[in-house]
């Protein structure tokens, strides 16, 4: 008979399989990794482009060309193109983020042949009509000066900035950013990044040679390249900076802290990120356990580690009610000392590793997952034993590793400080 009142015994994770990408190569040299599934007609196909040719003069370049690369080629407009897509049951998007940009198409098998050639000509011919620069224009700066109003968005935008400068990971843009926005820097940007020599094409699904041999008569040929210089930056560690923006009208205090530290490429990373867990990367964390539970002073908090390309950064996030902002401060760095002064109790630390482990078994919950996965560690030049290496850390690692690590990384006296609101 089960015994309703008695929870189940934690099973630890034993073995986790990853699907790994078969490469091909298109007669233009683009790379094609495919993870493959059989199981549904749909296929998934991302062209990633490194994000080149930084300027600070003008920031948004790639921002721009990236939310605009669908709004009109020579022979279609926008509409039509949306239009055409959607005749198909497809779905097409890009995005921008700090060190690629992505287009990503999701379509049926069988409508393939009828699809990636409206693909090919959005990233072969963009035009980025004015009047569409103007509406864009128009509608991201009454997005900007919205957001400005609301504490959490602006203490990222300072956090960014004061840990990354004026690089595209940490520029502070501002209304006039979008003001200086040319029809023709976009094009010229356009010409530079969205190129062969520039792309590689990650496909995941059900995607035979037939498929590949249609990716590879649309983008195997006629379609230019361009040379162009891939975005790098360094960084170092500073001083511990304070960020104070108040607004005295404020409710709640948006406060976020943090420093740079290592990426994905690190020997420390994947110790990092159980230290992070301990800290704030879960519900049951000790920052969750203290703020909110305990204190009350928070719906939630929690803390994080991302990896870009050229730096890493750890931060801890959450929005307190004003009144106790400062008090929420003095807590949040008592759990950090904790950390490096005392060991983590057994149970705790099994908590953690059976958490963790089962998120990453979770997190491959199909075959997109699973080019997610292998995303994460190509753009860093890592292989699978990556994943190998995780796992055995997050099931070997000691309390004394732990506790070396937050004395190592958890330097508060190297930490940026902001907080928007009242303190």
């Amino acid at each position: 008979m089960l015994n309703r009142q008695q929870a189940p015994d934690f099973k630890q994770v034993s073995t986790i399989n990853f699907i790994q990408p078969q490469h091909k190569q298109l007669d233009n040299g683009v790379p094609v990794y495919i993870v493959y599934s059989g199981e549904q007609d749909l296929v998934r196909i991302e062209f990633l482009f490194n994000n080149v040719n930084w300027n600070l003069e003008k920031p948004l370049q790639a921002i721009a060309v990236s939310a605009m690369l669908n709004n009109g080629t020579s022979k279609r407009s926008s509409k039509e193109i949306a239009e055409q897509i959607d005749f198909y049951g497809a779905f097409f998007q890009t995005e921008y983020a700090q060190d690629q940009s992505t287009v990503t198409l999701y379509s049926l098998n069988k409508h393939l042949a009828s699809v990636l050639p409206i693909v090919k000509n959005v990233l072969s011919d963009s035009q980025f009509p004015q009047h569409e620069l103007d509406l864009y224009i128009q509608n991201q700066k009454q997005k900007l000066q919205v957001n400005l109003q609301k504490n959490d968005i602006l203490s990222r935008k300072e956090f960014a900035h004061s840990l990354f400068g004026n690089t595209a990971y940490g520029v502070d843009i501002q209304a006039k950013h979008y003001d200086e926005l040319k029809r023709e820097d976009l094009v010229d940007y356009f010409k530079a990044a969205y190129t062969p020599n520039n792309c590689t094409i990650i496909v995941s699904g059900k995607f035979d040679e037939e498929s590949l041999n249609l990716l590879n008569q649309q983008f195997g040929n006629n379609w230019a390249s361009c040379d162009a210089v891939v975005n790098k930056f360094t960084f170092e560690d500073s001083n511990k900076q304070y960020v104070y923006k108040e607004r005295p009208e404020a409710i709640q205090s948006a406060i976020r802290i943090g420093k740079i530290a290592v990426n994905r490429k690190h020997e420390d990373f994947p110790g990092l990120q159980i230290l992070n867990t301990v800290l704030g990367g879960y519900f049951g964390s000790r920052l969750m356990n203290n703020i909110r539970e305990d204190k009350g002073y928070t719906y939630g908090i929690g803390s994080g580690i991302s990896s870009l390309q050229d730096a890493g950064y750890l931060f801890i996030a959450t929005e307190v009610g004003a009144e106790v902002c400062a008090d929420a401060l003095i807590e949040i760095y008592k759990e950090i000392e904790l950390l490096k002064t005392e060991l983590v109790g057994e149970e705790e630390l099994t908590l953690v590793k059976n958490y963790m482990l089962g998120s990453m078994l979770g997190s491959l919950e199909n075959i997109f997952s699973h080019a997610d996965k292998f995303k994460n560690l190509h753009f860093f030049g890592l292989d699978y034993d990556y994943y190998d290496r995780y796992i055995n850390k997050v099931k070997s690692i000691t309390a004394e590793e732990i506790r070396d690590l937050a004395k190592k990384y958890l330097t508060t006296e190297e930490f940026t400080e902001v907080v928007v609101g009242k303190k």
